[in-house]
């Protein structure tokens, strides 16, 4: 059984950092497109930034490019996903999702989702 689980959410200050992690279990993670999905209130969902282990492409959309930066270990199987300088505007909960092919990450059409953390950004 496949499962994501993410963790490291939590409250920050405008500007302040995170990190968070998605540890895979059940599918080795170097033949996946790992990444972060976010869903604000109101808002609908969005990708944020993925990473396909088999050439270590990375995508990031255009609000946090240079903010964020989508990392993994193969070892432990999890991708993290660092967020500095973080705004009001990335409050959401992010969802980490995974797919044998990254065209089917970025249309949201992943195989494998987690349960999602909240990140909240406020002062």
């Amino acid at each position: 059984q496949v499962q994501l689980a993410e963790f490291g959410g939590g409250l920050v200050q405008p500007g302040g950092s995170l990190r968070l992690s998605c540890a895979i279990s059940g599918v080795t993670v170097n033949n996946l497109a790992v990444g972060w999905f976010r869903r604000a209130p109101g808002k609908e969902r969005e990708g944020v930034s993925c990473i396909h282990s088999t050439d270590g492409f990375t995508y990031y959309r255009d609000s946090v490019e240079g903010r964020f930066t989508i990392s993994r270990d193969n070892a432990k199987n999890t991708v993290f996903l660092q967020m500095n300088s973080l705004k009001p505007e990335d409050t959401a909960v992010y969802y980490c999702a995974a797919d044998p092919y990254f065209a089917n990450w970025y249309l949201a059409k992943s195989t494998y989702w987690g349960q999602g953390t909240q990140v909240t950004v406020s002062s």
